[in-house]
Formats: C-alpha cells, structure tokens, sequence
C-alpha cells in the first residue's frame, strides 16, 4: 500500500528534450506552481539564457507549504506568495524579474548575471526597478558581483529611457530641446541637470530612473528639492518615468506639449544659464 501524498512521493526522471521537460517537471509538481530560474528566462525569449533543450535541471516555483522533494532533474523553489504567471507555450510561467531572482540566486559567474540582467532591460522585458526588488526580496543584493550587476542594469535602464525620450519627441512632433543640460543662476549655484529643456518656454523634463535601495528616500528629497527650486524659479518640471514612457508615451507626449502650450499663460521665468551636461 502506497502511503505517499502527491506532495511527497519522488519525482520521477525527465524526459530529454526541450519544454518537453518543462511541461513533465509540472505535471509530477500537481497543483498551482510556474517554472522559474533560467528555464523560465529561456521561454521568455532571453538570448543569454541557455535554449530549453540545453537545461539540465528546472526550477518550479511553488506555495511555502507544499512538501515536494527537488530530485537531480527538478529543484523546487518554495514562496510564501506565488506571483501572477504569464503562459508560454502553455506552460505557467514566472515573470522576468521573479525568473531573474531565482536564476541569479544559484549563479556565481558575474558574466552571466550581468548579461541576464541587462538584457532583462535591453530586450524591453521590465523595468530595471521591478528587477531591484526582486533581488532585494531576495537578499541577492550583498552579494558583490550581483550589485556590479545591477549597476550595469540601472546604466543600461537610463540609456534606454533616453532613447525612449527621443522617440517621444520626435514622433509627436514636439519642438526640439536641449538635451542634457545643466541649469545656473547666473554666477550663482548649479540648479540640476535635466535630460530635456525648453528654454523659450521654460519646461524642463526629468526621467526618473531611481531604483529601490536603501537610501531612495534620501534621493527622492533632493529629487524634490530640485523640483521645487526650479518651480520658484517659473520653470515647469515634467516628471516621467521609463514604464510610463513605454507603456504610454502618447499620454506622455501630451503632458509635455500641454507644459509647452500653458507656458505663454505664465509668468516670465527668472534667466538662467544652460550648460552642457
């Protein structure tokens, strides 16, 4: 007589070739789980992340209290609260950052997790802060070669939002700005410097690329603090954040041509002197 549960009789072998696996791995797990690590990366699409038919083990995400095993082929990873998964060749699969986290956790080559996290940004998956609290949920993020990591992923964030910026600009038809600039008073103190400014008009745009990190509030302040600043001065500030420029930048587009628009309705802004950045 078999007195074994579902949730603790062995795994048994995986076949050997491709999402065959993948799909094998959650049919012996039952129940509500999603593949994650870096099988979970390789039916994303994500070039870094070795095919399906090259992955030895799967990670499968599941519920806290499941009691299943990991064998050789299968490492199950518990959660106390399972994300919402996307379907992938009908398979459950977790999202990008989560895959991210669970991938990065069992890897020690710094290659390979700066390549993963860049491209997680680059190849247009999430947004660099969804990652960040990954890895901070994690506690990934005292580890040394995953916080060089992570810088690379916040320098690759900023560089496509600037591109995203650009496009807005262009596409809409919005006039030309000056691009990266720092802002004076005349021989007074350096005001901040900006990714877009108007001069004529006195609109500037700021892309707001902070990640979540010990010390975010800190640089929110003088986020705030610059903004308000520049208010006094009768210049307005248009806040935009990458997800809002890739998820609407029509919408986005029309905030900063209605900034450019109210601008003859205002009071003259105070001179002040751009520089380069």
């Amino acid at each position: 007589m078999n007195h074994n549960s579902p949730d603790t009789a062995p795994l048994s072998p995986l076949p050997h070739t491709g999402t065959d696996r993948f799909r094998e791995a959650l049919r012996q797990v039952r129940g509500e789980a999603m593949i994650t690590g870096l099988a979970a990366l390789s039916l994303h699409g994500f070039a870094s992340a070795p095919p399906p038919g090259l992955i030895d083990r799967v990670d499968v995400l599941v519920a806290r209290t499941r009691r299943l095993r990991s064998t050789g082929r299968i490492r199950v990873l518990r959660t106390a609260e399972l994300p919402q998964p996307a379907e992938i060749d009908a398979l459950a699969v977790a999202p990008v950052p989560r895959a991210l986290a669970d991938a990065v956790a069992a890897l020690s080559d710094a290659g390979v997790v700066r390549r993963l996290l860049t491209e997680a940004v680059s190849g247009g998956h999430c947004e660099p802060g969804a990652v960040v609290r990954e890895l901070s949920r994690a506690r990934l993020l005292t580890r040394p070669h995953v916080v060089d990591a992570v810088d690379a992923l916040l320098a690759e964030g900023r560089a496509v939002a600037e591109q995203r910026l650009y496009e807005m600009v262009r596409e809409f038809g919005l006039p030309d700005p000056l691009w990266n600039v720092d802002l004076r008073l005349p021989g007074g103190p350096h005001l901040g410097g900006l990714d877009a400014y108007w001069p004529d008009q006195a609109v500037a745009v700021e892309l707001d690329t902070r990640a979540p990190r010990q010390d975010d509030d800190a640089l929110w302040s003088e986020y705030t603090r610059k903004r308000e600043h520049l208010e006094r001065l009768g210049i307005t500030v248009v806040h935009l954040t990458p997800r809002k420029l890739r998820e609407a930048m029509d919408q986005q587009a029309t905030v900063v041509r209605t900034a450019l628009m109210a601008a003859s309705d205002r009071q003259p802004a105070a001179y002040v002197v751009v520089l380069p950045r």
